[in-house]
């Protein structure tokens, strides 16, 4: 059933942008030809209106084979919609290529190329918000319960909770799981309402039995040994099948894949600034960023340095061996915010709630975070980077690392003066795991537009924070 409502569903929706097309070039026709705006006085060189209109049955199947090779008729429901706008926009700019360049081979010269421009825009927009509507309608008369996808689960594993719970929580998709077949996990246990119904041996029976859309491999690691057959068996029944590999926990959520001649080859982390260019990108703004911020920031420097010097014996920074990129060791530096101290003493333990160390200027600058300023220099000479990972006394360090599961990533790229994981509370004394977990999205999903929202995160509720000690 669900095979002819995805064919019914294609067609109406080819249909539809057909006569998106038709009505985005006729309405830029008539803005160009009939309308103030776009009319001129010269009428010279102005091609008669058949030849514009012919022109259409060209343009309208041109179009939809344009949408095919987009991939814009496939099934698309659980793809978010900034996905299919982006896929609209390029087919849209290719077709609109196309066209001039085509014209240009033609010798077209009077065909009126503003015209051209606003059925780009009309088009694109229309097509655009038709998508939506029709999408908000699927996801309607799915939460009702009509065109849904029933799924089989084959194997009970990490990523078979994760597919289940994604599930549960986005109805507008129309999967309904119809149950899950595994040889550890006893019959009738449930996860999120679904059910084991049988073992892996059972699955030819019950595709003969029943009239499943989809069938999904959810294996886990340590049973990919049943793979090569149970991918026989999928295939002999004519029904699709999908593979969720269950690497949750190991491979970051978009993983990097090459194709080495044919060979797929998955990183298990994605790090953007391991490439050239984006290192290159944001060590610039760093320098930039460091010195702007230096020039900036010199006279609240200053007065904190006379008030450290007023009240407190000793030096006005303070400088301290941390971990950085590639674990490589750096002095940090900071004003200094605690009494003299023996090194021993000072790198047993983290600053704590009302710990007796800290000066009473010294509790000011860390509350507004003033005494981590010198880091700006840290930043020019290329230590660290204006947003990053913070970085870890190598004591703290050893110990994470064989405590917290990928606790070493975070220095694959340089520590930061502030991240991902500080503008969201995880800063001083909270969960380490916590923080872990932010800055590996950070290290995953870098672009500067994501340092650009850190940065001014930072600036509206990082600076002064409770639980900085």
């Amino acid at each position: 059933m669900i095979k002819d409502n995805q064919i019914l569903f294609n067609r109406i929706r080819v249909v539809l942008d057909g006569i998106i097309v038709i009505l985005s070039y006729l309405l830029a026709w008539y803005l160009k030809f009939e309308t103030p705006f776009g009319r001129t006085n010269d009428s010279i060189g102005v091609l008669p209106a058949n030849v514009y209109f012919s022109t259409l049955y060209i343009l309208v199947p041109g179009y939809m084979i344009l949408y095919q090779l987009f991939n814009l008729n496939a099934s698309r429901r659980s793809i978010k919609i900034r996905y299919d706008i982006g896929s609209i926009l390029e087919a849209n700019i290719v077709g609109i290529i196309l066209i001039m360049v085509s014209l240009f081979l033609l010798k077209m010269q009077d065909f009126s190329r503003g015209m051209l421009f606003a059925f780009f825009v009309i088009n694109t927009l229309f097509t655009i918000l038709s998508r939506i509507a029709f999408r908000e309608f699927l996801f309607y008369i799915r939460k009702k319960g009509y065109n849904l996808k029933h799924i089989l689960l084959v194997g009970y594993s990490r990523s078979a909770e994760g597919f289940i719970s994604r599930v549960e929580y986005s109805p507008q998709w129309g999967y309904a799981i119809s149950g899950i077949l595994d040889n550890e996990v006893p019959k009738g246990t449930t996860y999120h309402g679904v059910e084991v119904i049988g073992q892996i041996d059972d699955l030819e029976r019950l595709l003969e039995e029943n009239d499943y859309d989809e069938i999904t491999i959810s294996l886990s690691l340590k049973h990919y040994e049943l793979l090569e057959d149970l991918v026989e068996i999928c295939e002999k029944s004519g029904i699709p099948t999908k593979f969720i590999p269950d690497y949750t926990g190991l491979f970051p959520s978009n993983p990097y894949t090459e194709d080495i001649l044919g060979l797929p080859v998955i990183s298990i982390r994605y790090v953007p600034l391991r490439g050239l260019l984006n290192r290159f990108i944001k060590r610039l703004v760093d320098i930039i960023g460091a010195l702007v911020a230096l020039i900036i920031f010199s006279p609240i420097m200053l007065i904190a340095a006379i008030a450290i010097k007023i009240t407190s014996p000793g030096p006005v920074i303070f400088k301290q061996e941390r971990v950085g990129l590639g674990g490589k060791h750096f002095m940090m530096y900071k004003l200094r915010t605690m009494d003299l101290q023996e090194d021993k003493k000072e790198k047993k333990a983290w600053t704590i709630k009302d710990d007796p160390r800290v000066t009473r200027v010294g509790r000011i600058l860390r509350k507004t975070s003033i005494d981590e300023m010198p880091q700006f220099y840290n930043i020019l000479i290329g230590d660290m980077s204006l947003i990053g990972p913070r970085p870890e006394r190598p004591t703290f360090v050893e110990k994470f690392k064989e405590e917290i599961p990928r606790y070493m990533v975070k220095h694959q790229v340089r520590p930061g003066l502030t991240g991902w994981a500080q503008i969201n509370g995880y800063r001083g004394d909270t969960s380490i795991r916590k923080r872990i977990e932010y800055d590996l999205y950070y290290i995953e999903n870098w672009s500067l537009f994501f340092d650009i929202k850190i940065l001014l995160g930072t600036f509206l509720h990082g600076f002064v924070n409770k639980n900085a000690y």
